[in-house]
Parts: C-alpha cells; sequence; structure tokens
C-alpha cells in the first residue's frame, strides 16, 4: 500500500482506519485501488463491465467485517463505483464504507457510489457509511450515494448514514425493499454550513407481512445551508414503519421535510414524526453559566444532538 498522509487522516475520517484493517477489505485511493484482502468467508473481485467490486459473503459466515472506503485527494478527479454485495443465509457482518474528499485545488471532486445490498434469510447486516470533505481549495466535494437493500425474510439490516462536515453538494438516495419478517433501521446524521447544499432521499417498501421499519434522521443546517428530506414509506402488508425528522435550523440555514406514508393494505401501520427548531435560549444559558461562551455551548447541544 502506497498511501500519503492525507490519505491516511480521511481513512480515519471516514472509516477510522488507524492502520490495515482485520478480516476482508478494499481500500481505494483517487481511482485505484491501493489494498485488498479476502477471508475463507468472505471474496471480493473486481467488476468486468464497470468500476467496482462485488462481493460474496458465504453463509454462515458470523462475526467478520468488511471495510470499502474510498478517498479521493487529487483536485478535478470524478468517478462512478458501483459496488454489489451477496450475504447468505444466517450471516452476522459489518461492512464499513464511506468516502473522504481533500480538494485544495480549482477544479471539482466527485465520488458517486452505488451500493446494492441482497441480504439472505436470517441474516444481519450492520453498514457504516460516513462522508467527508477537506480542503481549502475553491473545487467543490461533491458526493452521491445511492443505496439499494433488498432483505429477505426475517434478515435484519442497521444503518449508520453520516455526514458531518465539509460536504459542498450531496444526493444521497436510499432505496429498500422488505421480505417477510425483515427489519431495517436506519439512523442518518447530517451537519451542512456555508452554503452546502444536501438531499437525503428515502424510498422503503414493506412488502411482506411482519416486516418493519425504523428511519430516524437527525440534522443541522448552519450559515446560508440548505436540506431537503424526501421520506417516503410504503406500507404493501401487514408491517409497522416509523420514520422521525428531527433538525436544528441555525443562522439562515433552510430545511424542508417532505414525509411521505402510503398504506395499501389494510393491516399497515404507519408514522411519521418530524421537528424543525432553533436551539432553546434556556439550554444556551444553562451551560453559559457553567462558564462556556455561547459559541461553545452551541457547539456542545450540537455534538450532543448528533451523536
Amino acid at each position: 500500500m502506497k498511501i500519503d498522509e492525507v490519505q491516511k487522516r480521511l481513512f480515519q475520517e471516514v472509516a477510522d482506519l488507524h492502520e490495515i484493517p482485520e478480516g476482508a477489505y478494499n481500500l481505494r485511493a483517487n481511482g485505484e485501488s491501493v489494498g485488498r484482502n479476502t477471508t475463507a468467508n468472505i471474496d471480493i473481485q473486481s467488476k468486468t463491465d464497470v468500476s467496482g467490486i462485488d462481493i460474496r459473503i458465504k453463509a454462515g459466515t458470523k462475526n467478520e467485517s468488511i471495510h470499502i472506503p474510498v478517498v479521493l485527494s487529487e483536485s478535478g478527479l470524478k468517478e462512478t463505483v458501483y459496488n454489489d454485495f451477496y450475504v447468505g443465509e444466517d450471516c452476522d457482518v459489518l461492512i464499513v464504507a464511506g468516502c473522504g474528499i481533500d480538494n485544495c485545488g480549482n477544479q471539482d471532486s466527485q465520488h458517486d457510489g452505488i451500493h446494492r445490498f441482497f441480504v439472505g434469510k436470517n441474516s444481519r447486516v450492520r453498514y457504516v457509511e460516513k462522508h467527508y470533505g477537506s480542503g481549502d481549495g475553491k473545487g467543490k466535494r461533491l458526493l452521491n450515494p445511492v443505496t439499494e437493500v433488498y432483505m429477505d425474510e426475517n434478515s435484519v439490516v442497521d444503518m449508520e448514514m453520516v455526514q458531518i462536515k465539509g460536504v459542498d453538494s450531496t444526493e444521497r438516495t436510499t432505496v429498500a425493499e422488505l421480505k417477510e419478517g425483515a427489519k431495517l433501521n436506519v439512523r442518518e446524521r447530517l451537519m451542512t454550513h456555508g452554503d452546502q447544499k444536501a438531499y437525503s432521499i428515502y424510498r422503503v417498501s414493506l412488502n411482506g407481512d411482519g416486516s418493519s421499519a425504523d428511519v430516524v434522521s437527525r440534522s443541522v443546517a448552519r450559515d446560508t445551508s440548505y436540506q431537503k428530506l424526501d421520506l417516503c414509506v410504503n406500507g404493501n402488508a401487514a408491517c409497522s414503519g416509523h420514520t422521525e425528522c428531527d433538525s436544528i435550523i441555525m443562522d439562515n440555514g433552510k430545511i424542508l421535510a417532505v414525509p411521505s406514508l402510503e398504506a395499501n393494505s389494510v393491516d399497515a401501520a404507519l408514522v411519521h414524526e418530524a421537528a424543525i427548531g432553533k436551539i432553546a435560549g434556556e439550554q444556551l444559558i444553562k451551560l453559559m453559566t457553567l462558564g462556556l461562551t455561547e459559541a461553545e455551548a452551541e457547539e456542545q447541544i450540537i455534538n450532543g444532538f448528533l451523536k
């Protein structure tokens, strides 16, 4: 592996990697693979028709991990990567993805990652995807992830979707289709600042009896940034769905929440909660009485809110 200090920092930010991970991994920097490892139960192969990889996880695989982070440190790079995950039955695995862009130039840098998950019966997948941007160039840092999840009977997918800093524009699209007894849990954390724009789109279809989805988004819009959350849950069977949008608006930020519930079965139980507001004055005063400045108090509140 040949990676520089900037790339090392980006890998730490998006995947908490301070050294080569254990288990299976495919590390990518500036459009090229810089490290790959497979295990007896997890195979990673490059696609032959488009840029990307196929990850195949054998049935019964337990307590193993797959790391597939991507970093860009050259201005002007633009790439689209297609990664497909085939998870066998009765598995329990951790998948860590994410992308970090450091742009110190004048040209835009962009990474579009399309991830598809085919999760077998009775399997559990924990998926962590973090996005991060840095660099003092005039070129933008653009990220447009697409995540598709197809879940077989009684499978469970826990998703942690995080974007806290430095991404100028993003359109995050998540599509999920659940069969009987499948459960999807999503926790999204998002913060925008400056004149950044973020669109977060969810389309969840509960197709099987006993399927369920719990999608919770927490976000903060600062400065003149703009966010739009477009969340739709379709109940097509005897299922249960819960969505929650909880946002803090600051400065001259703007937030638009567009919740949508569609019940196509008399036994579909769907609930949505949404709240947008500013930081409460009494919270600031309480922390300031402990010796914090107003700015420090705001940061403490935001950090706790997005934790």
